[in-house]
């Protein structure tokens, strides 16, 4: 598909709206999950220092 302008390129033939916020949602869950993923690593990674702690003090 070959486009006349970059305005043209964006409203991608009156279906811009639905082609970028489709984009955007994609992406948006992308940086959800990774976002998700190092918070939960970060919560592990200190319950499992605390246990260690723990376990070396007995």
């Amino acid at each position: 598909m070959v486009f006349d302008s970059w305005t043209a390129f964006f409203h991608m033939g009156n279906y811009g709206v639905y082609v970028w916020s489709a984009y955007g949602l994609g992406a948006l869950a992308l940086v959800g999950l990774g976002l998700d993923t190092l918070i939960s690593r970060r919560k592990e990674l200190n319950k499992l220092k605390k246990r260690y702690i723990r376990e070396s003090k007995s």
